[in-house]
């Protein structure tokens, strides 16, 4: 086990999913040497106490979880959603850049369209759909103009037993109705938090900083309808069950509903090979996180 008496970690965005994942592993990992704020000890859309916060810390690091993520509000509130994920980075970047602070960012597949047929390359060309997956891609942009050194980590279809996501609404969904309907027509692939915040804590601790752009997902390819149908069988439920629709009939009865990419499974060689990773498949680490909730109220 190195040394990490000289690394000292800022991480924005703890209450959230990925936050409260990197909470446990880092302290797991490299016990106290972490700051982690919310948006109330940390506001980063406030630029100059960003600034102050992060000049009296004396970070080596800092991992940004924070994020407006509700995809479909964000059609409605565009401008709270491009000030959180494209400003409040930039904000964060030039502090970085300033200090000489390592930087890793979450971004999303929602910065791609969907139109490929093969996993998304980090060197794809990005067109994304929505405001969200908008002000995802400004986030980047803004992060690598103002520090080139950073790591941007793509991910996708994110879940844990905290905050809100898919699986919860499942498990919830499964105990309120008989029968839920659920997209069959796109394909991406389901990702822990947990996963995620292994590979980070990985990275922190790596020999070599090689900045730019990674996807990062768990292994295995599935749609929303077999995510759901996985959810159900791996908690044994038997009194609801889960109906194929189309994104176009999902659309029509939900009127804010955001264009998501069709297809946007994340090739992740670059990596597994940079940083050594071993990622497991998506119905493994939903069996685990499934256990988890077992023990607990959706």
């Amino acid at each position: 086990m190195q040394q990490h008496h000289s690394v000292k970690i800022l991480v924005t965005g703890a209450n959230g999913q990925l936050g409260t994942e990197l909470h446990a592993v880092l302290e797991a990992t490299m016990p106290g040497i972490s700051t982690y704020t919310t948006k109330e000890t940390l506001d980063v859309t406030d630029r100059e106490a960003t600034k102050r916060f992060i000049a009296d810390g004396e970070y080596t690091h800092i991992i940004n979880c924070a994020a407006y993520t509700s995809v479909d509000r964000a059609e409605v509130e565009p401008a709270l959603c491009l000030k959180v994920n494209s400003e409040g980075v930039g904000n964060l970047a030039s502090v970085a850049y300033e200090n000489g602070i390592k930087i890793i960012h979450i971004s999303t597949d929602y910065v791609f369209d969907g139109s490929s047929c093969r996993p998304y390359q980090e060197a794809d060309k990005v067109n994304p759909t929505s405001t969200y997956g908008t002000s995802k891609r400004k986030g980047e942009m803004v992060l690598l103009s103002l520090c080139p050194d950073a790591i941007i980590l793509r991910t996708s279809w994110l879940y844990s037993p905290h905050g809100r996501n898919f699986v919860k609404t499942m498990l919830r969904a499964s105990v309120e109705h008989k029968n839920v309907n659920i997209i069959c027509d796109q394909v991406g692939t389901p990702t822990s938090a947990k996963d995620l915040a292994a590979a980070i804590s990985t990275i922190i601790q790596a020999k070599q900083w090689v900045p730019g752009i990674y996807h990062f997902s768990d292994e295995g390819v599935c749609s929303w309808y077999d995510f759901a149908k996985a959810i159900f069988r791996l908690a044994g439920v038997k009194s609801c069950t889960v109906t194929p629709i189309s994104t176009d009939d999902y659309n029509t009865e939900n009127t804010t509903a955001a264009i998501r990419p069709p297809y946007s499974v994340l090739d992740k060689q670059r990596i597994k090979k940079t940083y050594g990773l071993t990622i497991p498949h998506w119905e493994e680490s939903l069996s685990e996180c499934i256990e988890t909730l077992r023990h607990s109220r959706y």
